[in-house]
């Protein structure tokens, strides 16, 4: 089977940018609907209606089912799958304990970690200028959420876990890229995963306002589109190579909190972001610069 890994580093910028737009608004939504109802329940019905999509695309595809669930290593791609649900849950209660800016302000250092870790683990080459990007994007960050105590108390150990848990997904998905295809990859990412939440949220089911399953719903679609595109993203470009526009998500979960959430915007959020564009700005003309 054919992998179609490609090394476009142009589309796998656009794709990092879409996923984390995303992924921003999943945030969003996710504080709201975790802030009332069970982590678990809310992670599981989730990852019900990601299977029942993953599901419907196989089937539709060349081979069916069958030719898309096929994989050369499978507890690597179960492992995945489970991995990135648990760290979805992990995120998720972190929202609750220390709210939604504080937990990305701990979470953002995930592209770092990737960074870190793409050399040793996919043997890929990080120069210094992407870690000048990394770093750039890092310092942006720092300016828009000025970290302050409440940040460092033990309950950012929770965010930084997440952290963690989706630099070692995000590398793994990089990995598996090498041996299967994108659908194959996507299929095993939302069957582990909803398998995983099942056997633990049944236990933890609470009735839904009516009005919540609107947004319940709209979680769910975003779920399968952000992963996607994640998935597509790795597929397309080296890992250290799009990591600089990870820091995006922080910058939309910003204006997610401003705009839905009625909290302020102040000079260190609008310098911050300029900060942030403008590390991904630079390492996108010297990709092209060195194309």
């Amino acid at each position: 089977m054919s992998t179609g890994q490609t090394h476009n580093v142009g589309a796998g910028i656009a794709l990092m940018l879409g996923a984390t737009l995303v992924f921003g608004l999943q945030d969003g939504i996710s504080r709201h609907l975790a802030g009332t109802y069970n982590t678990y329940m809310v992670v599981m019905i989730r990852y019900w209606f990601f299977a029942a999509f993953v599901i419907a695309i196989a089937a539709r595809g060349p081979g069916g089912i069958a030719a898309v669930a096929r994989t050369r290593q499978p507890l690597l791609q179960i492992g995945r799958g489970v991995l990135l649900a648990a760290e979805v849950c992990v995120a998720v209660y972190g929202f609750t304990v220390v709210g939604l800016i504080n937990s990305q302000a701990v979470f953002v250092c995930y592209p770092l970690l990737i960074s870190a870790l793409a050399g040793p683990i996919l043997g890929e080459h990080v120069g210094w200028r992407r870690w000048a990007a990394i770093g750039a994007g890092f310092v942006g960050m720092m300016i828009i959420l000025r970290p302050g105590s409440g940040v460092f108390d033990p309950a950012a150990v929770i965010p930084l876990a997440s952290a963690l848990m989706f630099a070692l997904y995000g590398l793994l998905t990089r990995y598996a890229a090498r041996r299967d295809s994108t659908a194959t990859s996507f299929f095993w990412t939302g069957i582990a995963g909803a398998v995983f939440m099942t056997t633990i949220g049944l236990w933890f089911w609470e009735p839904m306002a009516p009005r919540d399953w609107g947004w319940m719903g709209l979680l769910c679609l975003s779920g399968a589109g952000g992963h996607w595109l994640l998935i597509k993203c790795y597929e397309m470009a080296e890992a250290s190579a799009v990591q600089p526009f990870a820091y995006f998500q922080a910058v939309w979960v910003t204006i997610i909190g401003v705009t839905l959430f009625s909290e302020a915007l102040t000079p260190p959020l609008v310098i911050g972001a300029g900060v942030i564009v403008a590390a991904g700005l630079f390492t996108l003309w010297r990709e092209r610069a060195q194309g």
